[in-house]
């Protein structure tokens, strides 16, 4: 069985800072449904409409009948592991690195066969226990992959070193949570300390306001250290990216303005301004503080940096009208986000968008249920940054919004404007 990791020692100060590498990156446009469905933590492969075979590795055609028919669904992922090795060297950097490396290959029940990497918890093909489950996981490069693991969860199992190479598990990991009096950042960083975090630091941009469930949740463990921290002032994000910026591993951009409003029932575009201000220009003003040293410590041992996580709405992707700026600012927000991944992924740093529904806080008193809870947006978080997904949907409202805009993304827009 896996052994507990240990807590990492403090890094020697004069020691080098192993660079980032990634693994191959090349895929197909096809294959890049693999990498789609390991991004929302499913799993899926092709399925021949007219035969119903299902293909691995994605291709263009079946090949069984050579139909052009052939649909992404979700397929049984079980299987037997009928071989497998230990790698003790390679060619490749990345994998170089990181010996030894196991690999092996997996009999789908579901017809294919499959090479995976292989949990090293998995039995030894041909004796009892060599039945596996796979999973499709994104390696540094945001890349599907596809994993072996033992049909049920073993004890540690997520840190073994490959699935501490494909997840981006809190553990021992230094956490900053930028809106930390916000009732979704306090959910945030419980759930951080409770998955194992060795440090929150929690930002705070109104020192002058009194919140008792703040102070008491920083009362409640030495991990936690408050930190001055408001998005919409670049002194302040810059001051405290030179003082702490080095120790983040994890940051979760908590912070965020929500106010009702359209556009045609204002003569001013105040409330835009704000929205933008925070939502956007703040999101910008924290990756180029931050992420550059995140990029650099991508690759520094067992406690690296590995995630950015944005805290979004479904609304990002379906604009509300009655709250046109906010949707506006969260859709804005989202292209950001969506290029700030594409700056990250060349030192394997992961983003992870998340879109709740409603949540319960101060500014949605008057919304009606069914309502988010903070703590259920916390869990969410971190339950993807322990899979490695690229997007979460929380909440009822997000998952109705999600599948119906892949059906008539016109008949959402139609009804989310009548109200």
């Amino acid at each position: 069985m896996t052994e507990p990791l240990a807590k990492p020692k403090k890094k020697n100060p004069v020691q080098r800072t192993r660079l980032a590498t990634l693994p191959p990156v090349p895929r197909s446009r096809t294959a890049l449904g693999l990498t789609r469905a390991a991004a929302e933590g499913v799993f899926e492969m092709q399925v021949c409409a007219e035969c119903e075979t299902v293909q691995y590795p994605p291709r263009e055609v079946c090949g069984h009948c050579l139909s052009e028919h052939l649909a992404w669904k979700p397929v049984n992922n079980r299987g037997t592991l009928i071989a497998s090795t230990t790698l003790r060297h390679s060619n490749d950097l990345y994998f170089r690195e990181r010996l030894p490396w196991r690999v092996g290959t997996v009999k789908m029940d579901a017809g294919p066969s499959v090479v995976a990497h292989v949990h090293e918890d998995c039995a030894e093909p041909g004796t009892d226990g060599s039945r596996v489950r796979l999973t499709l996981k994104l390696d540094r490069s945001g890349q599907a992959v596809l994993h072996a693991l033992p049909e049920k969860d073993t004890p540690n199992m997520n840190d073994a070193p490959q699935m501490r190479e494909s997840t981006c598990d809190p553990k021992f990991r230094r956490v900053l949570v930028t809106d930390g009096k916000s009732a979704v950042g306090m959910a945030v960083a419980k759930a951080m300390l409770d998955a194992g975090a060795s440090a929150v630091f929690l930002g705070d941009s109104s020192t002058w306001k009194t919140v008792p469930a703040f102070d008491k949740l920083v009362a409640s463990d030495a991990r936690i250290q408050v930190v001055e921290l408001d998005v919409t002032d670049t002194d302040s994000v810059d001051r405290l990216a030179a003082s702490i910026g080095g120790k983040v591993e994890i940051l979760v951009n908590t912070a965020a303005y929500l106010r009702d409003g359209g556009i045609l029932g204002r003569k001013d575009i105040n409330l835009a301004r704000d929205a933008m201000e925070v939502n956007v220009l703040g999101l910008m003003r924290l990756a180029q503080a931050f992420a550059p040293g995140m990029c650099f410590r991508a690759a520094d041992g067992t406690n690296n940096a590995v995630a950015w996580v944005n805290v979004l709405s479904i609304h990002a992707l379906a604009a509300l009208p009655s709250r046109g700026a906010w949707s506006a600012s969260m859709a804005a927000a989202l292209s950001a986000s969506q290029t700030l991944r594409a700056e990250l992924r060349g030192a394997g740093v992961r983003v992870l968008n998340v879109f709740p529904g409603p949540v319960e806080e101060e500014w949605e008193q008057l919304t009606p249920p069914p309502k988010v809870a903070p703590s259920a947006v916390a869990k969410a978080i971190v339950k993807g940054l322990q899979d490695g997904i690229e997007d979460a949907y929380v909440g009822d409202i997000a998952e109705e919004i999600r599948g119906r805009l892949r059906e008539n993304h016109k008949a959402v827009e139609r009804e989310l404007g009548n109200g």
